[in-house]
Parts: structure tokens; C-alpha cells; sequence
């Protein structure tokens, strides 16, 4: 399927590794002008090299903390007239009430909901008057369903997903979708460290930790993120204008509820 998005400006938060990496990969694949960020321009450099490889085309090098205003700026002026947006970030240390400070609060809300919230601010005016613009917020199958030790991620994600549902009550009259992500147990550096930290914690092997991990999921096994950035890839294209205001769970058929 041609998905009609070749030469689409795309920008793509947070993308030197994991889901991030994975979008900008599939969205390069696409044909579209891809810009990558991160902190750290030594793997940046590395992705893109990843990207031109399976693709053909180096994506644009942008490294930034979207946390900061500063950050942002950077993003402005190096992408300024985006088509495809996709918010991305680390999100916040598992753990529970007694555990976050104040400052892992305000961390949590600059990075995971202000930062993605001052990016779609930025960029809907001129995604309207162009008539396209996709942006995809990645946040978490922790919005829908948190587990005892995801409150902070839940908690901020889930006021980007309710502010993204009101913004695109307009935006969406003009062809600008805004949808969101629902990752669960994707094979990436995250799910890694997770199980790392699982293994001292259990006093188990780091391969015990990750097959235990696997098990929690329906499908009994991880993620793959191409699978991940192939489905964020259709969600930024021309045959998902009709699709906007939505949560799509990638989490091999885990989630309980049915809405």
C-alpha cells in the first residue's frame, strides 16, 4: 500500500533508540524528509547511519532536550513546518507514591505531558493552514490500565492524552489527526533495563527476568518495534484522516477491558 506521505516532513522526538527509532525508520522507509532527535549526538549519528542503511535516505540530526524550552526552540528552528509529528520521550522511574518526590513530579510532567503538549502547540496553526498534519503522541498501555508502579508515568500521560483529545476537536476539520500510542512490552532498551531490574531485585537471571516479563503478555512473547513503527506509520498516513481523537493498544491482546 502506498500510503501517500512520500516527501511529508516528519519529526520524530526522542528516535536515537527503541520506538522512536523504530517510527523514524518506517516513516524514512515511507519516502518522507525525516528529522531525528535526542540528547546525545554521538547516537543520533548512530541512528542515522541505522536509517540510511534500510533506507536509502539520512535523516536530519537534531540533538535537543525537549524537556527544556531550549530543546524546543532547537526543534522549531530546525524543522519548522512539520507534517507528521511523533511525541516521544523517556518516561519516569517505576516505583510507588512514597517513592516520588516533588521534583520526580514536576520531571515527570516537563517531560512526558508539557514537552509533547508546547510541541502540538507549536505546530497545529501551520499544519491547519496546509490542510495534513499527523502527530502521534507515544505514551503507554499504562494510560488505560496502570499497574501499581506506573502512577507517575499514568498520571502524566494520561493529561497529554485528555488535552490531545480536546485539540483535536478542531484540528481534525482541517485534516491534522492527533492519535496516541499504547505501547506494552515492546523488546527495546526499556524493556531491557526492566528486566535488569528485575533480576536484582528477584535475585533471578536477567533471560528468567525477560521470559517473565514475556508471560505477562497475551501473545507470550515482546514486541517487535518494527511492528511498533510499521503501525505508527499508517497512523501518519493519507488513509488515516478519519482516524483522530483514538487510543491504539500495541500489547499482543494483554489489555482486559473493551473500550
Amino acid at each position: 500500500m502506498d500510503l501517500g506521505i512520500a516527501e511529508k516532513k516528519a519529526l520524530v522526538c526522542a528516535s536515537s533508540r527503541g520506538l522512536g527509532l523504530a517510527c523514524a525508520t518506517a516513516l524514512s522507509r515511507e519516502g518522507c524528509e525525516v528529522w531525528i532527535n535526542g540528547r546525545h549526538a554521538d547516537a543520533l549519528e548512530s541512528a542515522a547511519t541505522q536509517i540510511k542503511a534500510i533506507t536509502g535516505k539520512r535523516p536530519h540530526i537534531v540533538a535537543a532536550d525537549i524537556a527544556t524550552e531550549e530543546g524546543r526552540t532547537a526543534l522549531y528552528e530546525a524543522c519548522p513546518a512539520p507534517d507528521i509529528l511523533i511525541n516521544n520521550n523517556a518516561g519516569p522511574e517505576p516505583g510507588k507514591i512514597t517513592d516520588w518526590s516533588r521534583e520526580d513530579w514536576i520531571a515527570g510532567v516537563e517531560g512526558n505531558m508539557l514537552a509533547p503538549i508546547f510541541l502540538i502547540k507549536q505546530y497545529v496553526p501551520g499544519m491547519r493552514e496546509r490542510r495534513f498534519g499527523r502527530i502521534v503522541n507515544i505514551t503507554s498501555a499504562m494510560v488505560k490500565s496502570p499497574s501499581a508502579t506506573m502512577g507517575l508515568s499514568a498520571a502524566v500521560r494520561a493529561g497529554l492524552t485528555a488535552l490531545s483529545k480536546s485539540v483535536q476537536r478542531d484540528s481534525v476539520v482541517d485534516n491534522v489527526t492527533i492519535n496516541n500510542m499504547l505501547p506494552e512490552r515492546f523488546d527495546t532498551d526499556r524493556q531491557r533495563y526492566m528486566a535488569d531490574r528485575m533480576s536484582k531485585k528477584e535475585g533471578i537471571t536477567v533471560d528468567d527476568a525477560k521470559r517473565r516479563i514475556a508471560a505477562t503478555i497475551a501473545a507470550k512473547r515482546l514486541g517487535d518495534p518494527k511492528e511498533f513503527g510499521d503501525a505508527c506509520a499508517f497512523l501518519c498516513s493519507a488513509q488515516a484522516g478519519f482516524i483522530s481523537g483514538q487510543n491504539l493498544q500495541l500489547d499482543g491482546g494483554s489489555y482486559a477491558g473493551l473500550v
